[in-house]
């Protein structure tokens, strides 16, 4: 599927679109959404998309003039380097990586664009506020009571596998332009998912190259794409990505800036659903089948289901971590698998 076959993202169905106003339009369009959607021109006023339009070189002398003096990390491709922040043949990763000032970084790229050269260089979920000055101030959303992780994309022609996150995600396009495919949560069996704990980036991520699919190892990807929505991102266009939807992703300009927002519906205090899965790996994947079942039952019981005949019995003082979980009530579980865990 590469950008020279544009025939194939033509046919797949296309991310809806949905109309916005200035202040709580935003917000009542993001509450309780399960669905993505597009919003074009949300942030086409922003200084970061005005300073793109003039040039690349504008946008990073933009990005330059708030930086702040410290370490930014950086992934590089070797020479040659199709865009692809993948694994290897040994199914190592096929980039490095490396820390260096923003302005070194950026010269690098200047040098390369004076050359006629093609490099492959990302910077990758950059926290904003720690690293810019004015920036998340000049260059914002309105997300209401939200409070959410603001970061910075930064990039020469990439393209990120198909993966999914936690968080409800708003994924503005600043600079360049972007391709999303999306797929619904449910199509993770279909997508071919790589080892848990070896990821490019932190996520699981499909194996299957959106560029050449091998359909003879990936048969069930038919119908992934028979599920998958696309859409290319301009300057000043955002995308709504619910939690844990999955999403390629594709810096389609010789050099792309994204901002994204990142909350999540729960207190900050709960736990991450990855631990429990990589913990449940551990103790529960690898006993007996009877004893998985007896587990997957009780698993039902206290956390799916979760229904009145697991408290109504017990006294409301005494039921601890299994009511609604506190701040407190949670610190203690936490410190209770902390212990256990480091036995």
């Amino acid at each position: 599927m590469a950008e020279r076959d544009r025939a194939i993202y033509d046919r797949l169905a296309p991310v809806p679109e949905r109309e916005w106003n200035k202040g709580a339009g935003l917000d009542a369009l993001l509450e309780g959404a399960r669905e993505p959607f597009v919003l074009r021109g949300l942030v086409a006023d922003w200084p970061l998309v005005e300073a793109g339009k003039r040039s690349a070189r504008d946008a990073r002398s933009y990005l330059l003039g708030h930086a702040r003096d410290r370490p930014f990390k950086v992934s590089i491709g070797a020479p040659g380097h199709d865009g692809r922040l993948f694994y290897d043949a040994e199914m190592e990763m096929n980039f490095r990586i490396g820390t260096g000032k923003l302005a070194d970084i950026f010269g690098g790229i200047d040098t390369a664009e004076e050359r006629g050269e093609s490099r492959t260089v990302y910077l990758a979920s950059i926290d904003i506020p720690s690293h810019f000055d004015g920036i998340d101030e000049a260059n914002s959303v309105d997300l209401g009571t939200r409070d959410p992780l603001k970061s910075i994309w930064i990039g020469t022609r990439t393209k990120i596998a198909a993966h999914n996150d936690f968080p409800d995600n708003l994924a503005c396009c600043a600079v360049g332009r972007r391709r999303f495919t999306l797929f619904p949560p449910s199509a993770f069996r279909n997508l071919y998912l790589g080892p848990i704990d070896n990821t490019p980036a932190g996520r699981v991520v499909s194996m299957v190259d959106f560029d050449a699919p091998d359909l003879a190892a990936h048969p069930r990807f038919v119908d992934a794409m028979a599920e998958a929505q696309t859409v290319e991102l301009e300057p000043g266009d955002a995308i709504f990505i619910p939690s844990m939807w999955w999403h390629h992703v594709e810096g389609l300009a010789d050099f792309n800036i994204l901002v994204n927002y990142w909350w999540r519906r729960t207190p900050a205090w709960l736990g991450q659903p990855q631990a429990a899965l990589n913990h449940a790996i551990l103790a529960i994947r690898d006993l007996p089948a009877e004893d998985k079942a007896i587990w997957r039952e009780q698993f039902d019981h206290y956390v799916f289901d979760n229904d009145a005949r697991v408290t109504d019995h017990i006294p409301e003082t005494a039921r601890s971590i299994l009511a609604p979980l506190t701040s407190e009530t949670a610190g203690r579980l936490r410190a209770f698998l902390l212990r256990a865990l480091s036995k």
